[in-house]
């Protein structure tokens, strides 16, 4: 082995440790270490005898490591389509949305007072007393009319909103 390759073999274990807190993944350390000692190697020529070869080898090591995250940084990981299909497609919200639309419509037809509670605790998340001061009205009168009014939009919306003309038989 020539001089210059015994005196580089004495800091590859400088250049492992540098690499692993650069990339913090030991196998992509090793891999920069090699593609830095490459191109130390086929650029010995390049080397001033006298200088320090320490720094010379970190400074590759460093361009190497530099060149690397641009080049990433230039082209997008290639992933298989089937890996991320589920974020490319968006499921159906019509339902959704017809459901929302049947709920509101429901909820305009409660009488103003029930609507009123249901709002304010639903919506506003307002307490039953602090709905009582608002309403001005005594908290027993606050919960019963948000059971009424709850009641109403579960019936509405069960029966598809065709309930409003519909009386309930016990």
């Amino acid at each position: 082995m020539s001089k210059f390759g015994v005196e580089l073999e004495v800091h590859i274990a400088s250049l492992r440790r540098y690499a692993r807190s650069l990339l913090r993944n030991r196998v992509d350390a090793e891999d920069l270490v090699q593609e830095a000692l490459a191109r130390a190697i086929s650029r010995a020529d390049s080397f001033q005898a006298g200088t320090n070869l320490r720094a010379w080898l970190f400074t590759i090591l460093h361009n190497v490591h530099v060149n690397q995250v641009r080049s990433r940084a230039s082209r997008p990981d290639e992933v298989p389509v089937d890996a991320v299909e589920h974020r490319l497609t968006t499921p159906a919200r019509q339902e959704e949305r017809v459901e929302v639309r049947e709920m509101m419509r429901a909820v305009d037809e409660l009488p103003e007072e029930q609507r009123q509670v249901l709002m304010l605790v639903a919506l506003e998340g307002l307490k039953y007393e602090e709905v009582a001061e608002v309403l001005g009205v005594p908290i027993g009168t606050v919960m019963s009319r948000l059971s009424r009014a709850r009641e109403a939009v579960r019936t509405k919306m069960a029966n598809g909103g065709a309930a409003a003309g519909l009386r309930r038989v016990k």
